[in-house]
């Protein structure tokens, strides 16, 4: 017996929930072919966030100025987006050498939830107004609601909150209107409709929201400046693999250089490429002083 369909639409009934129509009987399909309607429906993510570029752009923007300042990136959710928002974060320290305290993973229902199942976290919004109240948040400050329908209680709470305190907050949902976009200054939303399972927004929500999520921080962290040319001049070389690139990069910049140390320094700590660093050596301040402005203007971002 079939099991009876779920609802399409309706005004209270988000995007993310409804079921989809490419998708009724999957225990019909073969294995060929209910992989084939899952990547084909995984397919339209990256269009559905594309239409979202300008929002995106606003937001790296607004997140670059602030942190420029001396402010924070705080990335918050409940379940999957929860999970996204905190991994996001803790790749920031890594990646791009960004103290942990800068840019900050907030999860409903704490650390315990990144591993075990804590559904009722995100309907908690006692604990987000606590959350939020122990940041001690300022006008330097971003914080980016991640949620896909846009109605997690957790979620709208904490960004609300911390619009109060001043913060620039910024909302990323898969439903357009939902509640989150018109609580936030900022609002992304790709809307990438049914998923294959009812519900299930683990599937192309997760997907579009990793995807914003890694673009936006991207996008901040060349801006500030944690990029030379292609490469993570910032790395943690906390292992092997991460010596040998540090080690890769650096030899790269040497080469380019034409294996002046100083010329391979420069533009290194100063971002700029071989020609503009022998410029500065030759007509700027002396070496001492552009390897300390360059350390300043890195620490400072």
């Amino acid at each position: 017996m079939n099991p009876q369909p779920l609802p399409k639409a309706g005004p209270d009934l988000p995007g993310t929930e409804r079921a989809s129509d490419a998708a009724t009987d999957l225990p019909a399909l073969s294995t060929r072919d209910l992989l084939e309607l899952i990547n084909g429906q995984d397919a339209s993510v990256a269009t559905a966030v594309r239409r979202e570029l300008p929002a995106v752009g606003d937001a790296v923007d607004a997140v670059v100025e602030r942190l420029r300042q001396g402010g924070r990136l705080i990335l918050l959710g409940a379940g999957t987006s929860g999970r996204l928002a905190v991994m996001e974060a803790a790749e920031a320290r890594p990646t791009f050498g960004m103290p942990a305290t800068t840019v900050v993973g907030l999860m409903a229902g704490g650390p315990s939830a990144m591993t075990g199942s804590r559904e009722g976290a995100e309907d908690d919004v006692e604990a987000a107004l606590e959350d939020i109240q122990r940041l001690g948040l300022t006008g330097r400050d971003t914080v980016v609601g991640v949620s896909a329908s846009g109605r997690t209680p957790f979620v709208i709470a904490a960004v609300r909150a911390a619009h109060d305190q001043g913060a620039l907050t910024i909302g990323l949902c898969c439903d357009d209107p939902a509640p989150l976009s018109e609580a936030v200054d900022i609002a992304i939303h790709p809307t990438v409709g049914p998923e294959v399972i009812a519900g299930s927004t683990r599937l192309k929500a997760g997907t579009a929201q990793k995807l914003v999520l890694n673009m936006l921080t991207t996008a901040v962290m060349i801006r500030l400046g944690r990029i030379h040319g292609n490469l993570m001049i910032d790395v943690q070389a906390t292992n092997a693999k991460l010596r040998d690139r540090a080690r890769r990069i650096v030899e790269e910049a040497l080469a380019e250089s034409g294996w002046s140390a100083r010329v391979a320094i420069v533009m290194l700590g100063r971002h700029v490429d071989a020609s503009e660093a022998r410029r500065l050596i030759a007509h700027g301040p002396p070496f001492s002083e552009l390897v300390g402005a360059a350390r300043a203007e890195s620490d400072h971002g």
